[in-house]
């Protein structure tokens, strides 16, 4: 089909113009990193493109009536966010009218359409123009002047919409019904896999609140022992007192490492509770001390690490439960990984800790 007059004064401008655009791109790339990484938002994805000439030939063929100018055509240039979650996509366009000017008169909220197969184009669309405030570049002013379209949509929404722009809506020939109505079913489902996903995401950290706070507040009883739990107790540093103790041995030093290898171990230990771990360290501090005394005496050694204390107090609990020196290796080989060493290990602390009468 020939083009009118009009739309190949457009193509023309569109190719004059063309470095211009692509300029815009790679700004609107910048703004839209930085504002993500500043506000500490992970997304799926982060794109922008350029309209190819082709694409803009084959909209122009279209729908050419519908402008009289390359300005009326708002998504010449377009970004896209694809968030995880479909409820984060509120929270990017809150980012993006702080950001960005909005032409409101052409943005579409797509997801307030009800048709159900119609879920993968349910994204949120905002013409938008760069404001001199936010970037001005003397050599393009006209990149101010330029709007362009801005989508927003979740991970799942964005998979559905390019798999039915390939099986549909680019098919030449038209779907039979059971086609669509399996389609729509599908569509169905992920629109309320979308909704779950949001939902679940919502209960777990309302539960990580609720849990950190139970921690906070020391009902330790009432906080099951799991990763998040674990977690949010070792940050009330609970074995530092210990750790210090020990370190003053030699006046030496406490070096800061990672305690969460213990949580598993600590499970394998039938720790059920924080509280059961805090009883664990009230109950056996003094004997974990005694011990690393007879281990770090004489030998001048003046920087431990914080692991230490509750290496210790593993090793107490496990010979005062009758466990010995075969308990002693399994603590060893999850830690460190299996290796004939731990059997002298083991055979060593656990005659360091008779001679202390803790067996």
């Amino acid at each position: 089909m020939k083009l009118d007059m009009l739309s190949e004064m457009i193509l023309d401008e569109y190719r004059e113009k063309l470095p211009v655009y692509e300029k815009l791109k790679t700004v609107i790339l910048r703004l839209l990193h930085t504002c993500l990484e500043e506000n500490h938002i992970l997304v799926s994805g982060l794109e922008a493109r350029v309209k190819t000439e082709q694409s803009l030939e084959g909209k122009l063929e279209l729908k050419g009536y519908k402008y009289h100018s390359l300005d009326d055509i708002t998504d010449v240039v377009g970004a896209r966010i694809i968030t995880f979650y479909s409820d984060e996509v509120d929270i990017i366009s809150a980012l993006a009218e702080k950001l960005f000017e909005i032409d409101w008169d052409n943005s579409v909220d797509k997801r307030k359409m009800l048709e159900i197969d119609r879920f993968g184009y349910l994204s949120l669309h905002y013409v938008c123009r760069i404001p001199e405030a936010l970037y001005k570049d003397p050599e393009t002013p006209q990149l101010n002047k330029i709007r362009f379209e801005l989508q927003m949509r979740s991970t799942l929404q964005h998979v559905w919409a390019n798999m039915y722009h390939d099986i549909g809506y680019k098919s030449d020939v038209e779907i039979p019904v059971e086609y669509q109505r399996n389609m729509t079913r599908l569509a169905g489902m992920l629109e309320l896999a979308d909704e779950q996903f949001s939902h679940i995401r919502k209960e777990i950290n309302g539960y990580r609140r609720t849990v950190q706070s139970m921690v906070a507040n020391g009902n330790f009883d009432e906080v099951p022992l799991n990763g998040d739990t674990f977690r949010s107790f070792l940050k009330l540093r609970p074995f530092k007192k210990l750790a210090d103790k020990i370190a003053a041995i030699n006046q030496g030093e406490v070096y800061e490492d990672n305690l969460m290898p213990y949580y598993k171990i600590l499970l394998h230990m039938n720790m059920k509770t924080i509280g059961d771990i805090v009883r664990m360290c009230n109950e056996y501090s003094e004997s974990a001390y005694q011990l690393a005394l007879l281990q770090l005496a004489g030998t001048g050694l003046d920087i431990v690490t914080y692991s230490v204390a509750v290496l210790n107090l593993c090793i107490v609990l496990i010979l005062k439960k009758g466990f010995g020196e075969a308990g002693l290796v399994r603590l060893f080989d999850a830690l460190y990984g299996v290796n004939d060493y731990h059997q002298q290990r083991a055979h060593r602390v656990y005659e360091q800790a008779k001679k202390i009468n803790m067996i």
